[in-house]
């Protein structure tokens, strides 16, 4: 298959992931009942909002690299990290629904933004691809962080999500420092930390 036709099939994939309305493959039953009568539901539609558009941008730099990389096993786990991150997707897609708020209606925009940088990070080189990967969920795992320290306390089903979710931010990243990232320049560092607050500021309302 060529690079090009790679780009193409992984970008499909990925596009078809966050437009689904499929179920997680894993079953949500051991997410808490609660009483959401006193809960403030627009700030905890805004801020799964937000995380839901970290897992769309997830998603799209996963299957970037996966599209340029030829060594097999950092492929794999790219695919398997993703497979992961769509599951985090849906999660917070159906909390939202559940709380009667939308997705971002810029989706798409993020998808194709993400997308070209996770090509770019691979186009780079593997070991820098991965230190890329790895920035980038240890950066996803502080937000996360925080916005477990700004929801409703009666918002447990949110809390209970993010809790998971970091989790798994946080395994992917150590499997990223295992398979040889490299640790991306500090200048590199602090411009994607404010590329994401651009982008979860936007998201937060759109």
């Amino acid at each position: 298959m060529s690079l090009l036709n790679a780009i193409i099939t992984e970008l499909d994939r990925g596009l078809r992931a966050i437009t689904t309305s499929a179920a997680s493959t894993e079953n949500l039953a051991w997410l808490q009942q609660e009483d959401e009568k006193s809960l403030d539901k627009q700030f905890s539609i805004a801020l799964m909002r937000v995380n839901h558009v970290g897992e769309v941008c997830a998603q799209a730099l996963y299957y970037g690299q996966s599209a340029v990389t030829k060594d097999l096993t950092i492929k794999e786990f790219l695919l398997n990290s993703a497979k992961e991150e769509k599951d985090h997707l849906l999660w917070c897609k159906q909390r939202i629904n559940e709380l009667g708020g939308r997705v971002s209606y810029l989706n798409f925009f993020w998808y194709v933004i993400s997308f070209g940088f996770g090509v770019a990070a691979g186009c780079a080189g593997d070991k820098w691809g991965l230190g890329f990967v790895q920035t980038t969920e240890l950066q996803v795992e502080q937000h996360l962080k925080s916005h477990l320290l700004k929801l409703p306390k009666e918002d447990k089903r949110s809390r209970v999500i993010l809790d998971r979710m970091v989790l798994d931010e946080v395994g992917h990243a150590y499997k990223a420092q295992e398979l040889g990232a490299k640790e991306v320049p500090k200048f590199l560092q602090n411009l994607m930390q404010k590329t994401a607050k651009v982008m979860t500021s936007v998201a937060y309302w759109v």
